[in-house]
């Protein structure tokens, strides 16, 4: 198949994905219909049908567009200096997302798809995948931190891991509700946690 073409569909896909994103935040998972998406894309509902069959398609691959963005930011900031220094990195860049407007609404489908996960399966395991791969690649990273003799050698690794992820969903849920929402605060506040790590395992070492 010409590379145009495949653009093309990737390009058209994308379209659908983000109408789907525009009605679910605005009208809700249960209210948001195929017919909504369809007249959100100004596409065809044969064009719509074309990509995906149903609206649980589109949740799927709209979950695992964010998952690969997710990826990319993680990948982003482990690969661009040391280990030491990589929690920092993630969390900055995780926080800065929170001031993005189109990621904003993205977030939003994310807070109405961990709702639905408590009575959904198929939900569910789209929740589950959206952290456990972000906790592991975390967790790795933070183990070679703790390897190098950054963080001391009684933290849990995966513990801090999965702290620091559900911090950062609890300040998606806490951006949408303040206005007067600012990152730079958690920043610190992260910034604090490393350091106490950091102490921690200087004053073992001292000992």
């Amino acid at each position: 198949m010409p590379k145009v073409s495949l653009e093309y569909l990737a390009a058209r896909r994308s379209e659908i994905l983000d109408a789907a994103i525009v009605c679910i935040s605005r009208e809700g998972f249960h209210r948001t219909t195929m017919k909504d998406i369809v007249r959100e894309s100004r596409l065809s509902p044969g064009a719509i049908y074309n990509y995906f069959q149903s609206k649980q398609e589109i949740i799927e691959a709209i979950a695992a567009r964010r998952q690969a963005k997710e990826r990319e930011l993680m990948l982003e900031a482990i690969d661009d200096g040391p280990a030491t220094e990589a929690l920092r990195r993630v969390g900055d860049a995780f926080l800065d997302e929170l001031e993005n407007t189109k990621e904003r609404l993205r977030r939003r489908v994310s807070v109405q798809l961990w709702a639905e996960a408590q009575r959904s399966p198929e939900v569910r395991k789209i929740v589950r995948r959206s952290f456990e791969e972000p906790r592991k690649l975390l967790s790795g990273v933070l183990l070679e931190a703790q390897r190098q003799g950054a963080i001391a050698k009684w933290a849990d690794v995966d513990a801090l891991a999965s702290f620091v992820i559900a911090t950062f969903h609890g300040l998606v849920l806490q951006r949408e509700w303040d206005s007067c929402f600012s990152i730079e605060p958690y920043k610190r506040l992260l910034d604090l946690l490393l350091k106490s790590v950091a102490e921690e395992h200087e004053a073992a070492m001292a000992e």
